[in-house]
């Protein structure tokens, strides 16, 4: 993702404005808007179908502008069954917008809608990672370590991340307070790192400039720039 935000609320009235538990955007150019309801409130999928419209107004260019929209997502997940019959034998629910033949007239918007009651797989019937994830959700609260069917990097982490959020403000201080002493460690020796590189890089070329090589020769042998290669010939020339 190119971006993940975390936000809170949901709606405020001052401002007109829609604020979802989680909006974030694909390198690709998708939107992807996640609601996780505990619970049960009304007009829903008013709600939904209205939270959808700020990211495809989001996408209006000033200028000359096409109408071309990236595809958008919508993701509830819910800890309650929706009141209507024919929906309550559904788990997972796929919307589309569909012409009276059935077949879809926009492919670039989607509602995904999860009822997390009627989810009802055991550990051992799990099968695709749509399933582990379900089971993940379900269960996050009752687990006091990683199931062996979930030992996966990705679980890993989500399991690290639900522990983080479950700190109380003196941990997470700590936490933060470490996080910041190592991103600063990982910073210095990066940094170190890349002066090494680049006077490497700098040493080679000025070797290179005894040559007949092109300035945009040498850049392509050492990784810097024209730029950087002209500057190195005009300071030997300047020396001599």
């Amino acid at each position: 993702m190119t971006f993940i935000a975390r936000l809170t609320g949901e709606w405020n009235f001052a401002e007109r404005k829609a604020i979802f538990d989680i909006h974030c955007k694909a390198v690709s150019g998708e939107r992807f808007i996640v609601e996780m309801q505990k619970a049960k409130v009304k007009y829903f999928k008013d709600r939904s179908l209205f939270y959808v419209t700020f990211p495809i107004r989001d996408q209006a260019q000033q200028g000359d502008w096409n109408f071309r929209l990236e595809p958008i997502y919508f993701v509830a997940i819910l800890d309650f069954e929706y009141d209507e019959a024919e929906e309550r034998r559904k788990f997972r629910r796929d919307v589309a917008l569909k012409d009276q033949d059935g077949d879809v007239f926009f492919d670039k918007l989607h509602f995904k809608f999860l009822q997390m009651p009627l989810f009802n797989l055991k550990e051992n019937e799990l099968k695709t990672k749509f399933d582990k994830w379900c089971y993940f959700l379900k269960n996050l609260e009752s687990f006091d370590h990683i199931p062996s069917i979930l030992n996966e990097p990705i679980f890993q982490k989500a399991f690290g991340t639900a522990e983080l959020a479950g700190l109380s403000a003196e941990q997470r201080a700590i936490y933060e307070e470490n996080l910041i002493q190592y991103w600063g460690m990982k910073s210095a020796i990066e940094t170190a790192r890349e002066t090494a590189i680049e006077e490497r890089e700098i040493e080679i070329a000025k070797s290179l400039l005894e040559t007949r090589l092109s300035n945009k020769e040498i850049s392509k042998h050492t990784g810097l720039t024209v730029e950087q290669v002209e500057a190195l010939r005009n300071e030997k020339k300047q020396n001599r």
